[in-house]
């Protein structure tokens, strides 16, 4: 008797964090749509392997019992309708263009495009947005990485930069714990190497004894808040103690004197004090980074969305510029971007020479790469302001779980005069709506991440999909497709000439398309949408929404030719493009498409000279203002401070909602220091109620010594509503922004302080 032919193992990526690593799986279950096995892809060119346990539970993800097979409508009385495709884009096109008509386009707000991975409907959004005039968008990153990309484009003219890990002498962590959310490639792997190696260094600067933090050779577990008083004592002993790589900065920066200057009046043993470190140990760890030969530096959102944000980015990059680690193997690089991740900061000089940057509506906050501040959206909607916002469009995102304050930004979303959301799930964010579109999972279309950012090498992976798609769903690109032919932007003139070259092959289609973008305003305004409709259709096995990567690989062989040439692209510009989508659309397991050297990151710098710019004077005022005490939000009442979501072995985002997937007590737990718990009288697995400013929930209680004595920590991704095996819906955890505020915020960026949030715990009963 034969033995059943084992499963086949197919190829695709994880979606629970911006890295992405290749996976193969297995499908089975009754249907034949479970993901029933999961290993990592050796054949992926970055992560060769590697994956960590979250990979395993993606079922959850792709069979969640919330998933969403039929357009909906909302009716009068609160309750949603079953709706056909046909009349959900008929109907959603009529009121954006009303809304439009009446109010003008830039009343309407675009929110998401994006999660982690799921990032081909937001290149596809763009159209969108402009066939109705959207001006204002917003999404995660203006949560979490704004005040840092504005940092970046001041001292660099460039948005991004990335640590080169794997060949560094001291890699330092600042509010990362890339053991639990990565952020690089084979992340504990890499790790492990370095705390193994003696000739190496991990310095970790994190209040909590992180995973990573117990590897480390230097832990600067800084007192919650306090990031600032602590960057700041260390680049003042590289200043003091004369360590500043002074031929590279007279070689590559501007503005040094004032940088010294101020650097110079700083207490070193006062900051120190400040922060909860020994000097000592801060001029060590000063000491360690100034002599290494190669310092990569990952700053995350424990700085990100704690106190200072926006000061704490600046201090980062002088770190690097200070010690010459920028465009060094093993230091600081400027990675090649196949699709950039941020905007530009729209900036321009006033008549008496001040640089002033666009702003929103109705606060008049900052815009910064072009990303409405997410704590200012409900203040820009519910308000007489005759600019206030009056529709939005949320993609692939549920802000009214994920932004501070859940109880105003429910507020603000059921005021609005037209909520369209498309998602996979029923949210928190779609039960508000007046539509709802079901979109396809990212495991049953194709789809791409964005969030490239290796260095020397740079990879880019098309994921096929493993299934088709759920009856009743259409993949982001089509409904996006479809409401731009609703609203009747694009005519089939505009299209025609362009069907017709790409029928003659990609070289024909490439001069045919950029002479359209040339002469065509429509063409050039509604590109995503015009090469999903006539180059989509010539690629093989349903693959249109590859369309856009088409384009990007084209633009990247214009702005870097001599790194696509290293990795094997050269010829034209329009061949070289050509060869790179081709091994992209047919390299299952991603390829590479860029190897720089680190002199790249210098020529990247985009500012007078190609010399980085050290003097932000917004930011040194901020600095010089830590004397007197910096940012600091009222915490009368409230003795503790709250880190309101950390990743956990078993937490991601909320892309999984099924609460199945949760195999550990501490998934759902509030992390306490024992010192706290006793002071409250309440031991491991006991309850206490949870007090900010904002609300009140009750917990379970987990007792960890690696907390300080007055830090607290919630896991993010839960709090989510989902349906028992009886249908009736059931909350898992706590949702940590029902306890966060929206004016906790950055005073500059407008980021939340997500991690320093004010809070009080009692014991229950």
């Amino acid at each position: 008797m034969n033995e059943p032919a084992a499963p086949e193992w197919h190829k695709t990526a994880c979606i629970l964090c911006l890295t992405n690593c290749g996976l193969q799986v297995q499908l089975g279950g009754d249907d034949g749509r479970r993901i029933v096995r999961v290993k990592g892809d050796k054949d992926h060119p970055a992560s060769k392997g590697y994956t960590c346990n979250k990979a395993l539970q993606l079922d959850y993800y792709q069979n969640g019992r919330d998933r969403l097979n039929t357009p909906l409508r909302r009716r009068p009385d609160g309750t949603f309708e079953a709706i056909d495709w046909d009349t959900a884009i008929a109907e959603i096109a009529a009121g954006l263009v009303a809304i439009r008509d009446e109010f003008g386009g830039e009343r309407i707000m675009y929110y998401g495009g994006g999660g982690q991975g799921n990032h081909l409907g937001g290149m596809y959004a763009g159209s969108l947005r402009r066939a109705l005039g959207m001006k204002y968008r917003s999404n995660a990153l203006a949560q979490e990485k704004t005040g840092q990309a504005w940092v970046n484009q001041r001292t660099l003219g460039s948005t991004f930069w990335h640590g080169d890990f794997h060949d560094c002498e001291v890699a330092l962590f600042i509010g990362k714990n890339p053991w639990q959310s990565h952020g690089m490639q084979r992340a504990r792997a890499v790790v492990r190497q370095i705390a193994k190696d003696e000739g190496r260094s991990l310095i970790v600067i994190d209040p909590r004894t992180s995973e990573t933090a117990e590897l480390a050779d230097f832990h600067l577990a800084v007192t919650p808040g306090r990031d600032a008083w602590c960057l700041a004592a260390l680049l003042a002993v590289i200043v003091q103690e004369g360590l500043a790589d002074a031929d590279w900065l007279a070689e590559h920066a501007v503005g040094l004197e004032e940088v010294v200057k101020t650097l110079l009046d700083i207490s070193i043993a006062d900051y120190a004090e400040i922060a909860g470190l020994e000097e000592d140990l801060i001029r060590r760890t000063a000491r360690r980074i100034a002599a290494a030969d190669g310092v990569a530096i990952y700053e995350d959102l424990g700085v990100q969305m704690s106190l200072n944000s926006t000061l704490n980015s600046y201090l980062d990059n002088l770190l690097f510029l200070l010690t010459g680690n920028l465009g060094r193997a093993g230091g600081v690089n400027i990675p090649t971007a196949m699709v950039p991740i941020f905007g530009t900061t729209k900036e321009f000089r006033d008549d008496d020479g001040a640089i002033r940057q666009e702003l929103s509506p109705v606060t008049q906050s900052r815009i910064i790469s072009d990303l409405v501040p997410c704590n200012v959206i409900p203040d820009e909607i519910v308000t007489d302001h005759p600019d206030r916002f009056r529709a939005m469009v949320v993609e692939s995102s549920n802000p009214a779980h994920s932004l501070a304050d859940s109880e105003r930004m429910r507020e603000a979303l059921s005021a609005l005069d037209l909520l369209v959301v498309i998602d996979v799930a029923m949210t928190e964010t779609a039960r508000l709506a007046d539509y709802v579109l079901p979109a396809a999972s990212q495991f049953e279309k194709w789809e791409a991440t964005f969030f490239n950012f290796e260095f020397p090498r740079n990879h880019f992976h098309l994921r096929a999909p493993l299934l088709p798609p759920l009856p009743g769903t259409l993949a982001e690109p089509e409904i996006h497709s479809r409401l731009i032919e609703a609203i009747g932007s694009v005519g089939e003139e505009d299209l025609a000439p362009l069907r017709q070259a790409a029928a003659e092959g990609r070289e024909a289609f490439a001069e045919a398309f950029f002479a359209a973008m040339a002469a065509n305003p429509k063409v050039a305004g509604h590109a995503a949408h015009v090469l999903h409709r006539t180059l989509g259709p010539t690629l093989p096995e349903g693959a249109e929404a590859a369309a856009g990567i088409w384009l990007a690989a084209q633009l990247a062989a214009r702005k870097y030719p001599e790194s696509l040439a290293r990795a094997g692209y050269a010829g034209s510009a329009i061949q070289a493009g050509n060869a790179l989508f081709e091994a992209i659309l047919t390299n299952p397991s991603g390829t590479h498409f860029s190897l720089d050297e680190p002199a790249e990151s210098l020529r990247r710098v985009r500012l007078p000279d190609g010399k980085v710019d050290l003097c932000l004077p917004e930011m040194l005022e901020e600095l010089r203002g830590l004397a007197s005490g910096g940012a600091m939000p009222d915490t009368e009442g409230f003795p503790l401070v709250l880190q309101a979501g950390e990743r956990r072995s078993y937490t991601a985002q909320t892309l999984i909602r099924d609460p199945g997937w949760l195999k550990s007590n501490n998934a759902t737990a509030l992390v306490i220091n024992p010192a706290d718990a006793a002071g409250i009288g309440v031991g491991d697995g006991g309850r206490a109620r949870l007090s900010t400013r904002r609300g009140s929930v009750e917990v379970v209680v987990e007792v960890d010594p690696r907390m300080q004595p007055g830090h607290l920590s919630l896991p993010n991704g839960l709090g989510l509503s989902y349906p028992d095996a009886d249908g009736r819906d059931k909350i898992t955890g706590v949702a940590p922004n029902e306890l966060t505020a929206v004016e906790d915020r950055d005073d500059f960026a407008g980021t939340p302080w997500h991690k320093f949030v004010p809070a009080r715990l009692e014991k229950i009963g």
